[in-house]
């Protein structure tokens, strides 16, 4: 079956666990169980491994259609599928033999392992050094936010090369669940994206050396390769699938018997505000598929995705799907009025849309972005936007 069919199967389970584990603030099991029994947990596991063999045009799709269900699920696979992209294309052959297998079966969900609390959220540097002993390497590494780290079966690491290195030379390691010793710091009662369960972990425990994924201290190379476009791409596709869900039932309610007084579709401000949605939904699915485009092309053709202008466009993409995304459902929030908009007991989720939402641009913080852009845009003196000729 097509992975988008494959989802919008799976999506009606999502949704219907989407209430609960908010309020609870629990792990989505059932949603997280349905994606490791139809396959979608190996959507960019290579065919030859047993997986989907899909590519990160299928992730954004993917994406989108789980998290018009439940976005924290929806947050969780994709950044799965993050780590799985950079398995499959810098792992060593050994880990991937044994590995993909497993992931394409559902047996493996990975968690990522980026922060940390003298660093925050940098993803280019690392703090906790790897340590060499006899035939294996031993790590010990304190994470303020791990997405879904309780539950993981494997997770990727940053850590820094040797202890003489320098922070900026970063490797890669996955790390069994088997293999380490976990400890949770504290709980997770956040505002928004509450079913994620991003706890504080304490890791430590020892891996052989093919567990190092791309080259020992390269970890950058991964990073431009793989983590950060999967990454960009993933997380605007799951905001824009929450965001559009949220127009839709908006726009299904105003047909309706249930419609509130609020939406008064002869009204030009509500007609107003419905096109200022809309918009903004339709400029994120625009920059989205053209940033999506060019990241397959270059990966097609063999380029690298370090040029400043490919580096700027993933950033931008990220940005604005965060704050216009938000934006739209905030807008929602506005016209359909407190009872519709902002009550729990709402017909329709928008309250929980809108605090899930409001994390976009915290989640890898926006004003990093905006730096690195900043920076990026005096090494661009052609500026190349994007659907411009790179020639």
């Amino acid at each position: 079956m097509n992975p988008v069919d494959v989802a919008a199967q799976a999506m009606p389970a999502l949704a219907e666990q989407a209430a609960q584990v908010d309020a609870t603030a629990t792990f989505p099991e059932t949603g997280v169980k349905a994606l490791r029994e139809n396959g979608l947990m190996g959507l960019l596991v290579p065919a030859e491994y047993g997986g989907m063999n899909g590519d990160l045009g299928d992730l954004v799709d993917v994406a989108m259609t789980l998290a018009s269900g439940c976005l924290s699920t929806a947050m969780i696979w994709a950044m799965h599928c993050q780590q799985v992209d950079a398995l499959v294309r810098h792992a060593s052959p050994e880990l991937r033999a044994d590995l993909l297998p497993r992931i394409a079966r559902g047996e493996v969900y990975i968690a990522s392992v980026t922060t940390e609390p003298a660093k925050g959220g940098h993803l280019l540097t690392a703090v906790a050094p790897l340590r060499a002993s006899d035939d294996h390497i031993e790590l010990r590494r304190a994470a303020p936010v791990v997405t879904g780290g309780e539950h993981a079966d494997g997770y990727l690491i940053t850590m820094r090369a040797a202890e003489e290195a320098a922070e900026q030379a970063v490797t890669l390691v996955y790390a069994g669940r088997d293999q380490l010793t976990r400890q949770a710091k504290g709980g997770w009662d956040s505002l928004g994206m509450r079913a994620t369960s991003s706890v504080a972990l304490d890791l430590s425990g020892a891996v052989s050396a093919h567990q190092i994924v791309g080259e020992p201290g390269g970890f950058r190379r991964v990073a431009v390769d793989s983590v950060i476009p999967a990454g960009h791409l993933g997380w605007a596709a799951c905001w824009l699938g929450a965001a559009r869900a949220g127009l839709s039932d908006v726009v299904r309610l105003a047909s309706s018997s249930k419609r509130p007084s609020s939406l008064d579709l002869g009204s030009d401000l509500v007609r107003e505000r419905l096109a200022r949605v809309r918009i903004d939904l339709e400029l994120v699915s625009a920059y989205l598929h053209v940033v999506r485009a060019e990241v397959l092309e270059r990966r097609r053709t063999g380029e690298s995705l370090d040029a400043p202008a490919v580096q700027i466009h993933l950033n931008t993409l990220k940005v604005t799907a965060a704050e216009l995304t938000f934006n739209a459902v905030h807008r929602l929030v506005q016209l359909v009025g407190m009872s519709t908009g902002y009550l729990k007991t709402s017909p329709i989720p928008l309250e929980r849309h809108f605090r899930d939402l409001r994390s976009a641009s915290l989640n890898y913080a926006d004003d990093r972005l905006l730096t690195a852009i900043g920076a990026l845009s005096l090494m661009d003196r052609a500026v190349q936007l994007t659907l411009v000729s790179r020639s």
